[in-house]
């Protein structure tokens, strides 16, 4: 059965149209029962009646009067609206005469189903055929079933329809199910679902606030606890507090449980839940700065790949690649982990290569075999010198550069490998110097010597070493001195600027070492900026270097040592320097006051501790000049006079008293003793072009230099006196000054 359909009439195969009739004219509605006929034609005439075919009976009863058809709306559709007539009450319905008093009754057109196509080769003309809208004669053929609607059936004959009953019930029977469905979800919706469970914690079938307390139970104190976190094979601990995290264990119950119309809420609660994360707070931006701040701890640096040589042998280190955290990614992994992971959490990384990979420390490597593959000769001159391997690795090595290694070969090392297997190869240049030639300074020497040029000898010789032909050559070049005669010249060393003496004692020797330091110092050149250290110039302070033993002062003792009495050489260098102004860098006056230095302005030396120093600091070149003559120790430096110096001693004060020591034994030697001990005070004020530039004072404490009496064994005297001794037998430096 199908739906009903609203159609044009056919123009093609519909019987003409009969002009509307009067009002009072009654119509008569020709009825055909099925196979009955062919319709009455227009005009109230019968068709011709096929051979065979029953002539239709007029229907019993009276003949129904119509209204008159009214002339169609030019808006309106047409076609009237025709009923839907079924497939059982389809039928063919036949004119029935019209009365012969009156005008013919106008025949309804058939409501039936689209007809089959007419047989090929029937007439076309058929008045049967044209009268039922081209439906031909006789038996019908009910056309093919209509599916329909689903709902069709709910409609009878004219009956009401049953749809909206259908609808109500099944309306009904849905809030019904949705009732039950509510109730199911509410009945649950305090319960956590049975079998669940968080970070360990079974909580299925607990009501919400058991469930809370469970969790709060379970999971508290791991909640504090650091945690652990690993990168590589770096670790560390966080403090999930102070790193913004913290479990809420009411937000984890509130979402196991409450109303809930999903299915798969209600599905858990019949079947079981299953393991859930808990609900974590966390402050990215606090998290994030705690593991920022174990980023450099964590990190694992890479190891660069090293070339190197033991003996003649070529080694290397491989290369080892770092890791460095991704705090971003390791952020959500702490995260994610905190509560649910047991041991330490796994924070992810990136590979930080090395400076120096693998494949670059093996190419380098072939490079150092090739290196000390054999010995490389080197033509200079009219000799030859060959280096053995292991000369080559002793000068060659490998330095990262820009991530490769690449091999250096030191210069003045392989200078000097030349120069010792070859015979007087070099000159040494003789550097300018100051002698004295009349009493006055003149620059001498500055002549070149000859050397080979370390650059050129590093890059031929490297050059051989990492070929297959070992050979090279190289040319002598000319070496400049220090210092060139023009330069000395140009230092302005002109005048004397200081002086000072000091008087000799009676002991030869002493005098000795004095005459053979005034040797050494003489011609010294302390360059503008410079610092003359007395010790250097005179080094060694030994009989190899023309000193010979004399008095000292040792640990409070007088003795003898190598070079005795150069510490008036030191006092009379000093205050030289002090009256020229130059600036002091280091001195130390005696334990005891010598009366034939000046009280306070004198100096003390002693090998490897006690040294006397001052600094040049004026723009011209100053030359030491020392004799010894007249009795007296001369010291006198020349330049260009550049300050001008006030000096004042101040007085002694805090006067201690020389006392007798009173001493015993084989090895006691009698001293006769000095001078009390006391307090002074230096001052100096140096001047430059009027100005005052300096304004210094030293201040320096003298012990008394004790006279030592050696007594007699108790045994040989005649009293029972016994020795005196008043605890300063040590007096002295210290144990560190050798003085006069």
């Amino acid at each position: 059965m199908g739906h009903p359909t609203e159609r044009e009439p056919d123009p093609a195969g519909s019987a003409p149209a009969e002009p509307a009739r009067p009002e009072s004219e009654p119509q008569v509605e020709p009825q055909v029962e099925p196979g009955a006929g062919a319709p009455t034609a227009p005009g109230g005439s019968e068709p011709p009646q096929a051979p065979g075919q029953p002539v239709a009976a007029p229907a019993a009863g009276p003949t129904a009067e119509a209204p008159a058809p009214e002339p169609p709306d030019a808006d309106e559709p047409d076609t009237p609206y025709q009923p839907r007539v079924r497939l059982y009450e389809q039928r063919v319905i036949a004119t029935v005469p019209a009365p012969s008093s009156g005008p013919p009754t106008q025949a309804l057109p058939a409501v039936a189903a689209s007809a089959p196509p007419a047989p090929q080769g029937a007439p076309s003309g058929d008045p049967a055929a044209a009268a039922l809208g081209g439906v031909p004669a006789g038996p019908a053929t009910p056309p093919p079933a209509d599916p329909g609607s689903p709902l069709d059936g709910l409609a009878g004959d004219g009956a009401p329809s049953r749809a909206p009953k259908v609808a109500l019930w099944a309306g009904v029977g849905l809030v019904v199910l949705a009732g039950l469905y509510a109730g199911a979800q509410w009945a649950v919706a305090g319960t956590v679902p049975k079998g669940t469970s968080v970070a360990g914690v079974e909580i299925g079938g607990m009501d919400a606030g058991p469930a809370v307390a469970a969790l709060d139970d379970g999971l508290g104190e791991r909640a504090e606890e650091p945690i652990d976190v690993r990168a590589g094979e770096a670790s560390s601990t966080i403090d999930p507090a102070a790193a913004g995290l913290a479990f809420d264990a009411q937000a984890t119950v509130d979402g196991l449980t409450g109303f809930s119309l999903s299915p798969a809420h209600l599905w858990e609660h019949l079947v079981g839940g299953d393991a859930v994360p808990p609900v974590v707070d966390v402050s990215r931006p606090t998290l994030t700065e705690a593991v920022s701040g174990l980023e450099e701890s964590l990190k694992v640096e890479p190891v660069d790949g090293t070339v190197g040589f033991k003996g003649a042998k070529a080694t290397a280190t491989d290369a080892v690649e770092g890791s460095s955290v991704l705090v971003d990614d390791a952020v959500d992994a702490v995260a994610d982990a905190w509560l649910v992971t047991s041991g330490p959490v796994d924070l992810p990384t990136e590979v930080v290569e090395p400076a120096v990979t693998q494949a670059e420390t093996d190419a380098a490597l072939e490079q150092a075999q090739q290196v000390v593959s054999g010995p490389v000769t080197v033509d200079v001159g009219e000799q030859s010198a060959e280096l053995a391997p292991k000369a080559l690795a002793g000068a060659t090595s490998f330095k990262n550069t820009d991530g490769e290694l690449k091999a250096r070969f030191d210069g003045k090392k392989l200078v000097s490998d030349v120069v010792d297997d070859t015979d007087d190869l070099l000159t040494e240049p003789d550097d300018a110097h100051f002698v004295f030639s009349g009493g006055k300074p003149v620059v001498e020497g500055g002549e070149q010597g000859t050397t080979l040029d370390p650059d050129d000898t590093a890059s031929a010789v490297g050059k051989a070493a990492l070929s297959d032909d070992r050979k090279t050559q190289l040319k002598l070049v000319e070496r400049e001195p220090e210092r060139t005669k023009e330069a000395l010249e140009d230092m302005g060393v002109e005048e004397v600027v200081s002086s000072f003496s000091t008087p000799l004692t009676s002991e030869p020797i002493r005098t000795r070492n004095l005459e053979r330091g005034a040797q050494i110092i003489t011609g010294t050149l302390v360059a503008p900026g410079e610092t003359f250290s007395l010790l250097d110039t005179l080094s060694p302070i030994d009989e190899s270097n023309g000193f010979v033993a004399a008095g000292v002062v040792s640990n409070g003792v007088h003795t003898d040592a190598v070079g005795g009495g150069l510490s008036q050489m030191a006092t009379t260098t000093y205050n030289a320097g002090f009256l020229a102004g130059y600036d002091d860098a280091g001195h130390q006056p005696h334990s005891y006051w010598f009366s034939r230095y000046p009280a306070g302005r004198e100096a003390t030396i002693y090998v490897g501790a006690i040294d006397m120093k001052f600094t040049n600091d004026t723009p011209y070149g100053a030359v030491m000049q020392s004799w010894v003559s007249g009795g007296e120790l001369h010291v006198q430096i020349w330049s260009t006079k550049y300050y001008e110096v006030k000096k004042q001693a101040g007085d002694k004060r805090n006067v201690v008293p020389a006392t007798a020591v009173h001493k015993s034994g084989a090895g006691c030697e009698p001293y006769p003793g000095g001078n009390d001990g006391f307090t002074i005070t230096n001052y100096r004020q140096v001047f430059h072009d009027g100005k005052q530039v300096k304004d210094e004072s030293k201040t320096w404490t003298y012990k008394p230099d004790n006279p030592v009496v050696c007594d007699q064994p108790k045994a040989d005297r005649d009293d029972d006196r016994q020795p005196k001794h008043d605890g300063k037998d040590d007096a002295g430096d210290d144990g560190k000054a050798k003085e006069d």
